[in-house]
């Protein structure tokens, strides 16, 4: 994993309309929709999102995650970002997580 890769994934989420960057309370940066959280990323490396329970497991099922490296039991998955693979994982759980809140507010 190249810090390059964290880096566009963070130019990627940001460039989705209406999503805002914040520091994450844990570290890292958090990318937020109207005042709701889609995900965040610690440094380049480690990409966390909540995701409704079958979406959660269904990517844990599948590999394109892990269970949360904290909160095992939760509804956060977690991807460490080793190769683009991974990335590519990661983009597709933060936009499914960001359609979600965009299909809320509609």
């Amino acid at each position: 994993m190249t810090k390059a890769n964290g880096t566009a994934l963070i130019d990627t989420v940001r460039s989705w309309p209406g999503v805002e960057l914040r520091p994450h309370r844990f570290g890292g940066t958090e990318f937020v929709l109207n005042g709701k959280e889609i995900g965040h990323i610690h440094g380049v490396s480690l990409v966390d999102s909540i995701l409704p329970k079958h979406a959660c497991d269904e990517a844990i099922r599948l590999g394109k995650a892990v269970p949360h490296h904290v909160l095992p039991e939760s509804n956060w998955v977690s991807v460490h970002l080793r190769s683009e693979t991974d990335v590519q994982h990661a983009l597709e759980l933060l936009r499914y997580k960001y359609d979600l809140l965009i299909s809320s507010e509609a």
